[in-house]
Parts: C-alpha cells; structure tokens; sequence
C-alpha cells in the first residue's frame, strides 16, 4: 500500500476504536462476575474478537454487536462451563497469558496454542506461579511458551512470586484471577516491574467489578476472596495507542487533530504520549472530553520545527515505534531508553524498527533497551516491512505523509487491533 503525502497543516477530528487493553480486561472481567455485563464502545478487532471467541468455546453465552460496537458476556461466578477446550489465540498475547490463568479456575482438561511468533513469546514466569498455587501445567514443546495443557483442582491461596522485567500481563493474569482463589493470595513481584501503567489499568478495572486489590510497596499485591460484580453498561475508553499515530501526524506535519473520547483523566498509558510531543515542540489541549495536538510553528523552510528528545518509554512502550517514525525529522537526535521488553512483542520491535529506519534512509543506532535516531535531511523511498506487527504498519505511514515513495508491506496486520486504521488516517487529508 503506497502512503500518499499530505501537503497542508492538518485541521482534522477523529475518533478511534476502544482501547484493547480495557476491552480484554473487561472481558474478562465479565465472565468472572455473576451476571450480564454488556461493553459499549468495545473494540472489534482481532485481538478482542479473538478473546471473545474463546469464551465462547468456554461456554460462555457472549453476544457480539460489531455496528454498535458492544459486546455483552453472560458471567458465571468464577466457573467456567466447558470441561474440556482447544483453544486457539492466534497472535494475541494479551489473550494467551490472561487466558492461561483463567483457565486455573476450570474443572477438566484445556489446551491453549496459537501462530508461530506467539509460541516464542515468554510464558515460564506465568506457568511458574500458576503451578505453585497448584495448577497442573504440562508444556508441550522444550520453548518457553505455548502450546501449554492445563489441568486445574482448584485454586490455592498463600503466596507466589513472579517476574516483573518480561511483561506486566503476567502480574495483570494474576491479579485478576486472585479473588477467586479459595484463600487470600500475595502476589510479589520479582525484578524490576516494567509498564507499570497497565498493572494500575488492570486494578483499576477490578475495582470497576467490585475488587480491591491491596498494593504495598508497589511490588506486594495482596487480594481477599471475593466476587466480581456484573456491570450493566461497561463504557470502554478509546484507544490511546492507537490515537498516538494521529497525535504524532499533527507533530509531522502542523496543524491540529483531534481524538474524541479521550482525556487526561484516562487510565490509559499510552495518553502520557502526548508529554512527549510536548517536549518536542507541540501544544497539547484538552478540549471537553477531547484531546488534541498542534504541530510546532513551521520553521523558514515551511517543516514543523520539532525537537530531538532523550525518553524512557518502559511505561509506554507500544509507542516507541511512533516517536521512532517522527524522530527522523527532528533537529536534533532522539534516544529511545527502557524498552528492551518490545523484544518480545509481535515481533523484535527495536531490531524491526532500526532495519526498516535504515532502509529509509536514516541514520539509527539499536541498543539493548532501545535506539537512538538521527536527524535525517532526505527520505529514500522504500519498501517497508512490517513483519506482521500492527504497529510497524502504523507507525511507518505516518513516515508516508510527509515524504513520497514510502509503501507498506502486509497493511492488513492493522486488523489486529485497529481494522479501519488506514480509512481514519485518509480523513486527515
């Protein structure tokens, strides 16, 4: 897919999908409390899709409403209906580890698998700790990964210790499965935590349901049994990841955009993007429930005037590809620190995003947590990869609209977590 340049300041709103973090959350959530819950502004994308339909393979009674964007789960308490299950997630690692543990709570046998990059993706900490609170998990394959088969007796209370530096949805797995052990459990975190944010987005949401987690010294979870509360109407934030890209085209090219159904008060990591646009030279504004950016005061040659910034994104690191894709066309150099765990995404994000920079043209150096990004005067026209990962597909079209040549290979990974990601992108012309 060529990405046509845009050659005006942009005055652009625009709306994006839910978040897909909340909307797994709150699947799942749903399906541990007693009662119906519906999702109104649930995203419908491959991820989330593919994590409803795992539920229903559960047996749960889920109802699916894609023009409405709702989704209603029918809870059962804890229990899950279905003995036995195959379950196949696909690429989805939100899915394959908070399914993984909730598949602890079932009474029988369940296999859980998915693609091939998904089967190299981290899994041992989360089986570790499942197996201590009694779990019975046989991994198939020598990987430290799927596929994994599960046979549950009840979930243990007491305390487990898992890792922080891999992913943070192993804790989220953890925590909100707890409430549902038949004691209290303690859940400590060994090593340093990584995306932080997403933990408090998953206490967060717990609290919604009705739990409350107990945190002491932001490493020492603890949880009481208790039940999850149905949600009659369960309203899911847009998605702030995915707004970055349009945030991140105002800094290109000037100009203001606007994302409806976003704001400050979001729980989202990802909204803290925008204070990194701040350093580099935009003015960001919260307008209602709306958020926008203005791009930086053109410079004598008509560029937004952006400046280079040194960051620590392991807060935040699904939009370190987006600051990757703008940095180039600052005036000084961008360091890019704290995101050695993207490694382990839907593919190498650090290695996948310094080869494709490269064949751009620009000038990048890859570190062990990240990158640093040069300054560059002309783009070469190239062919970018994007290795199946939605947000290299993402990232590198906005690299399109500001210099010509520049075509996306594969674009419609983008229906992992964004499907209309391209017809949202054409309306800022």
């Amino acid at each position: 897919m060529e990405i046509i340049p845009v050659s005006h300041p942009l005055a652009a709103t625009v709306r994006v999908p839910g978040s897909k973090s909340i909307t797994n959350r709150a699947l799942l959530l749903a399906a541990l409390a007693d009662g119906p819950t519906q999702l109104t502004n649930a995203l419908f994308a491959d991820d989330t899709l593919t994590f409803a339909q795992s539920l229903c393979e559960l047996g749960f009674e889920v109802s699916l409403d894609g023009c409405g964007a709702r989704m209603a789960v029918r809870g059962l308490g804890g229990r899950i209906p279905a003995r036995k299950a195959d379950i196949q997630v696909g690429n989805a690692g939100t899915a394959a580890r908070f399914l993984t543990a909730f598949l602890a709570l079932g009474q029988g046998e369940y296999r859980i698998d998915g693609e091939a990059r998904l089967r190299e993706r981290p899994m041992a900490d989360l089986v570790g700790a499942l197996r201590c609170l009694g779990v019975q998990i046989e991994q198939e394959s020598d990987r430290d990964g799927l596929p994994l088969r599960i046979r549950p007796g009840g979930l243990s209370g007491g305390r487990v210790r898992v890792s922080g530096d891999i992913s943070s949805q192993f804790l989220s797995a953890l925590l909100m499965i707890a409430p549902c052990a038949q004691g209290p459990l303690r859940i400590e975190v060994a090593g340093e935590l990584t995306s932080r944010p997403y933990v408090d987005l998953t206490l967060a949401t717990m609290a919604d349901f009705g739990i409350q987690v107990s945190c002491s010294n932001n490493l020492r979870f603890e949880a009481q049994p208790g039940h999850y509360r149905a949600q009659a109407e369960y309203l899911v934030e847009s998605d702030a990841s995915g707004a970055s890209y349009f945030f991140a085209a105002a800094a290109l090219l000037g100009g203001t955009v606007r994302v409806e159904n976003l704001s400050r008060r979001s729980r989202q990591a990802d909204v803290a993007f925008l204070d990194v646009l701040g350093q580099m030279g935009c003015v960001v504004a919260a307008v209602g429930d709306s958020l926008e950016v203005t791009g930086p005061t053109p410079d004598r040659f008509g560029s937004p005037s952006l400046q280079g910034v040194d960051i620590d994104l392991r807060d935040l690191p699904d939009t370190a590809q987006t600051l990757s894709a703008i940095a180039p066309f600052a005036a000084s150099p961008t360091r890019i620190r704290g995101i050695a765990s993207a490694r382990f995404k839907e593919t190498d994000r650090i290695s996948a995003t310094c080869a494709e920079l490269t064949r751009l043209g620009v000038t990048v150096v890859e570190h062990a947590d990240g990158m640093t990004i040069y300054p560059c005067a002309t783009i070469c026209p190239a062919s970018v990869r994007t290795y199946k990962d939605h947000r290299m597909a993402m990232a590198f079209s906005l690299i399109g609209l500001r210099v010509p040549g520049v075509t996306i290979e594969g674009p419609d990974c983008v229906a992992k977590t964004f499907p209309t990601f391209f017809k949202v992108l054409d309306t800022l012309r």
